[in-house]
């Protein structure tokens, strides 16, 4: 029996092309980017290349992207920027990433407040409650752009105009949007966005952070003057370029994928639906990442069904990979009103381009019967 890859927004394979353009620069553009003879200059050329590349399919100003290792670290180098040295309040939305949640976490033992922004039953902005928040304090906002549980996708233009007119940094961790939504970072009006090559078929251990042009932060990392000063460390060439080619490949057959994805997610949703009663899909009637579906089978422990799943030869995860494991309630499915023992009972399934209808069928057998034989039906 064939196993069957259903956890994506973990991380996603990366695709051969990605892994000849990389082998490609390890042989050509292996020197360190600042050395100034030939061989650096030549990696100094894929390494600019690369960042034009990403700017432009984000729509951002190459001088505005910072290479870092992952996501983690970008929301890390950025939380700690905005608030080294001084003091007042992070608004944050219940559910972010731990690596938000932990450098927030950092920020608050240092002095500073945090407020959490409210979300509705879908996962989505209270947008009403918004001029609500404390502004008179606020001095960095922090909200997940496609949320990595759910999928749910914020709408954050009033949040942004809102940040502009109160003189406060908007922090967009968009992890799991790059590389699978379009994604303007001029368009969305965030201060930073943080991204992470390995969730859109590139290699773990390098990520970005878009900086708006003009904002000046302390550098996270010291001891170089790699990136502008912004970020030491000698520059991983071959990771960059390989991140570069992973988001070339997006960009260049996005629509494609979100409407080929997509209708792989409805398909697995409506047979679960329709098969597996009583199922609870979060975030059904908001904006969602096309790959994801966040699934509750009430009665069903998340930890049964997830070890169920993987002897069935179905890979997914209970949430957020950072969490696996816990037997707590999602803090993100909490926020949204629903009942703990319905979040216990949670599994996400989150589909990639890799995936064929022929899976996605054999997928919704298998979870079907193991929904079946734990319900003793």
């Amino acid at each position: 029996m064939s196993s069957i890859y259903l956890d994506n927004n973990a991380t996603t394979p990366v695709f051969p092309e990605v892994m000849q353009c990389m082998t490609d620069a390890w042989a050509t553009a292996f020197a360190n980017p600042g050395s100034q003879h030939s061989y650096g200059r030549e990696a100094r050329r894929v390494l600019e290349d690369s960042r034009e590349s990403i700017a432009e399919i984000l729509c951002a100003d190459a001088s505005e992207v910072i290479f870092t290792s992952g996501g983690t670290e970008s929301i890390n180098m950025a939380i700690y920027g905005f608030t080294f040295g001084r003091t007042g309040t992070i608004a944050i939305t219940a559910g972010e990433h731990p690596a938000t949640l932990a450098a927030c976490e950092r920020a608050r033992q240092n002095g500073w407040e945090i407020v959490t922004i409210p979300v509705d039953d879908q996962g989505r902005l209270v947008e009403s409650r918004l001029p609500m928040l404390p502004w008179n304090d606020i001095k960095l906002v922090c909200v997940i752009l496609a949320h990595n549980e759910t999928g749910v996708i914020q709408n954050v233009s009033q949040l942004a105009k809102l940040c502009r007119e109160n003189g406060a940094a908007l922090l967009l961790d968009g992890v799991q949007a790059v590389g699978k939504m379009p994604v303007d970072f001029q368009s969305l009006g965030a201060t930073a966005l943080a991204f992470g090559a390995h969730k859109f078929h590139g290699p773990r251990g390098i990520g970005g952070l878009l900086l708006k042009r003009g904002v000046k932060l302390p550098p996270f990392l010291e001891g170089g003057h790699q990136e502008n000063g912004r970020r030491a460390g000698t520059e991983p060439v071959p990771l960059i370029a390989g991140m570069a080619k992973a988001l070339q490949l997006w960009a260049a057959d996005s629509q494609n994928r979100l409407d080929r994805v997509r209708t792989l997610r409805d398909q697995l949703q409506q047979e679960l639906i329709r098969r597996c009663s009583p199922v609870v899909v979060h975030g059904v009637n908001a904006d969602r990442l096309m790959n994801t579906l966040s699934s509750a089978f009430p009665g069903i422990p998340g930890e049964a069904m997830l070890v169920s799943l993987h002897l069935a030869g179905v890979a997914c995860s209970l949430g957020s990979t950072c969490a696996s494991g816990s037997a707590q309630a999602a803090p993100s499915l909490l926020a949204m009103g629903i009942d703990s023992e319905v979040c216990k009972s949670s599994v996400r399934f989150s589909l990639g381009y890799q995936n064929s209808a022929e899976e996605i069928a054999e997928a919704a057998n298998r979870i079907v019967a193991v929904v079946g034989r734990i319900r003793g039906c």
